[in-house]
């Protein structure tokens, strides 16, 4: 246990040091063993959830989010859809049955993830209506005017940068096409981001490239620079980071569901959440919302 914990240790340090922003993010994303990470759940949703009343776990806050990012996006049944850092591309599938889209093209950073939604599409036999593959989101391998709907599901923010997504979306869109997104932000764009300091969101102080960090309002603004039309960039943070917080600090406390985690996650988790307070603190500065701009 103690060789595991001093591997662990090392590969985020390694994440951390690298200078490449692509790397960082897999590497970042890539620390926690899924089999431990999904022991539990029913899905392998890694966003932070939309939770209504009365929604009692993340794998129905995940795919709630997910379809809350559908109706964002105006999803049709004759899509073409790009979902740009899909992880490990539960949403596409969600989308392609209760959307019934046409299909759904992926494109993730991640070779562990692009491997999982490329094994789950063939076990589903959707391999005709699902692709999945390894890039960028600022340098997207497809054609100009390819796409209805390009979409990113908790992701744009680790994009580098955000603004050179948006030039790239605009370009594989059809005229007409829809960006949509939904998105993690600060409340404020003077919040420092090395105030995250706490193990849990230190994700926000070490991913994120300086270019993203800003609010709503100059989202809005950046959506135009890049070309898009009709932007609208709505807070959703009190159905998101609020029902978050309230589920994950409820369930540090609760023996019960702790040991319904692998002991190894449940540990690490516990260790996560024992500064609730400082969570508090940095959930407190975060913005979540979605995001809609139109190709002329």
């Amino acid at each position: 246990m103690v060789l595991n914990k001093v591997k662990t240790i090392g590969k985020a340090i390694q994440a951390v040091a690298t200078s490449d922003p692509d790397t960082r993010v897999r590497r970042l994303y890539e620390l926690a063993d899924p089999e431990k990470q999904f022991a539990h759940r029913t899905t392998r949703y890694i966003n932070i959830g939309y939770w209504k009343d009365g929604t009692a776990d993340p794998d129905r806050a995940g795919e709630d989010l997910a379809l809350e990012l559908a109706g964002t996006a105006g999803f049709e049944p004759a899509d073409t859809v790009l979902d740009v850092g899909f992880g490990y591309g539960e949403q596409d599938f969600a989308w392609l049955r209760a959307n019934r889209i046409h299909k759904v093209h992926g494109l993730e950073v991640s070779p562990r993830h692009v491997a999982g939604a490329r094994a789950q599409a063939e076990s589903e036999g959707l391999r005709d209506r699902a692709d999945f593959r390894v890039g960028s989101a600022t340098g997207l391998p497809y054609p100009d005017g390819m796409f209805d709907r390009v979409v990113a599901l908790d992701s744009a923010l680790h994009f580098n940068t955000r603004g050179a997504f948006f030039t790239e979306a605009l370009r594989v869109l059809k005229p007409g096409g829809v960006l949509a997104a939904i998105d993690t932000i600060p409340l404020s764009g003077a919040t420092p981001r090395t105030d995250f300091r706490s193990s849990r969101l230190s994700l926000y102080r070490f991913s994120v490239p300086d270019a993203n960090w800003y609010d709503r309002h100059t989202y809005t603004r950046r959506l135009l620079d890049a070309g898009f039309t009709d932007p609208d960039v709505t807070s959703i943070r009190d159905r998101t980071w609020e029902g978050w917080y309230r589920y994950w600090t409820g369930l540090v406390s609760d023996p019960e569901a702790l040991g319904k985690l692998h002991p190894e996650a449940a540990r690490e988790f516990v260790k996560e959440w024992s500064d609730h307070r400082r969570i508090r603190r940095e959930v407190d500065l975060l913005d979540s919302v979605t995001v809609f701009a139109r190709k002329p």
